[in-house]
């Protein structure tokens, strides 16, 4: 395999996973908004106190998947980072679609 094929077979694998943990990780923090929603209502609303114990629990646990997804995705994208600082020296990858894909992928990154 030529280098400027393991480059961009890289390209879509680090770009996929990026991707892929982009939107985990924006799920995640909307499931934790909607959660911290209902416990809020539940505690307005004088719930027993085992479903917002319950509640409690689904939050902290949201919560913590948003960390997790944060630290995978950060090291995704630096990996990501790594291979296109790469393949930007690679003549033939320079208007491949993948490696467009992986710098626009990067930019929503950095959002």
């Amino acid at each position: 395999m030529t280098e400027t094929a393991a480059l961009k077979r890289q390209l879509k694998i680090k770009s996929g996973a990026a991707k892929r943990l982009l939107k985990e990780n924006k799920l995640y923090r909307k499931e934790t908004e909607d959660l911290h929603r209902r416990l809020d209502r539940m505690i307005a609303d004088n719930a027993e106190e085992w479903d917002v114990k319950n509640a409690k629990r689904l939050v902290e646990e949201s919560t913590k998947m948003v960390s997790d997804t944060a630290d995978r995705m950060g090291r995704a994208v630096g990996e990501l980072r790594d291979v296109v600082a790469k393949a930007k020296d690679d003549v033939l990858l320079a208007q491949d679609e993948d490696y467009l894909s992986a710098q626009a992928i990067l930019e929503g990154a950095a959002m």
